[in-house]
């Protein structure tokens, strides 16, 4: 029997709370943070011109913010736990599998980034910051978990799209928003109405999700099969692009 959507957000959301409670113990939180910071700050040199956009940038930042950023969402993790039931009972079907896509994203990048720690951690502190993301991240191996990364974002920026597009669901978002202060659900509230304020103002999203599914997909390859010098010199590129 295939598991339920409430039981399928909770368990990612449990392998999360795992994940953070051996970093705690482990000593790996400054380490994951470091991994965390350098990742956004990529996605910031990566997608500088997408952010700037007028259209498409609001997007870029939902997904930076939400999906690529060195934030704690411990207290949105949470919150989606414990109304995980109510969104299966009360929400539309696509809201319920945006909620899975987002709790599935989470997992998988909070277990990379814990194992990319690790290795962050055994390799030599005083080689630039790149060089040794590089060399992490090919310790990590794991490329089968990285395209699911790529296929959960596409499927939620899509997804994210088509709802934008249901009235009668964006008029009950905003009806949300006092029950869901009262309730103690404000940063669920929050990312809800972010997403789809975002995916609204832009319109037609296809560009948008073609350009960050195919500057993703490059890094990726880069990452795992590019030259160990060439890699660590493009990835210190866009990381210099912002500043730290």
């Amino acid at each position: 029997m295939e598991a339920s959507a409430a039981d399928r957000i909770r368990a990612h959301l449990a392998a999360v709370d795992t994940l953070r409670s051996r970093a705690r113990s482990a000593g790996l939180d400054a380490a994951v943070s470091t991994v965390k910071r350098l990742q956004a700050q990529r996605f910031r040199g990566t997608y500088a011109d997408v952010l700037a956009h007028r259209a498409q940038g609001p997007a870029a930042r939902f997904f930076l913010d939400e999906l690529y950023g060195d934030h704690d969402f411990g207290q949105r993790d949470a919150q989606f736990g414990r109304i995980a039931g109510a969104i299966e009972r009360l929400f539309p079907e696509a809201v319920a599998e945006l909620s899975i896509d987002l709790a599935e994203m989470h997992a998988l990048t909070e277990t990379l980034d814990h194992t990319m720690a690790t290795h962050w951690l055994e390799l030599a502190p005083e080689q630039p910051a790149a060089k040794r993301y590089v060399q992490a991240w090919r310790a990590t191996g794991r490329r089968e978990a990285r395209e699911r990364q790529l296929g959960v974002v596409g499927h939620m920026g899509v997804e994210l799209q088509r709802l934008t597009r249901n009235k009668s669901l964006l008029m009950m978002l905003k009806m949300m928003r006092r029950p869901a202060q009262a309730a103690g659900l404000s940063e669920l509230q929050r990312f809800l109405e972010a997403g789809f304020a975002a995916f609204a103002q832009m319109g037609d999203a296809r560009s948008f999700l073609s350009i960050i599914a195919e500057r993703e997909r490059r890094w990726i390859d880069t990452l795992f099969d590019a030259e160990l010098s060439a890699c660590a010199a493009a990835l210190d590129a866009e990381l210099c692009a912002t500043g730290p």
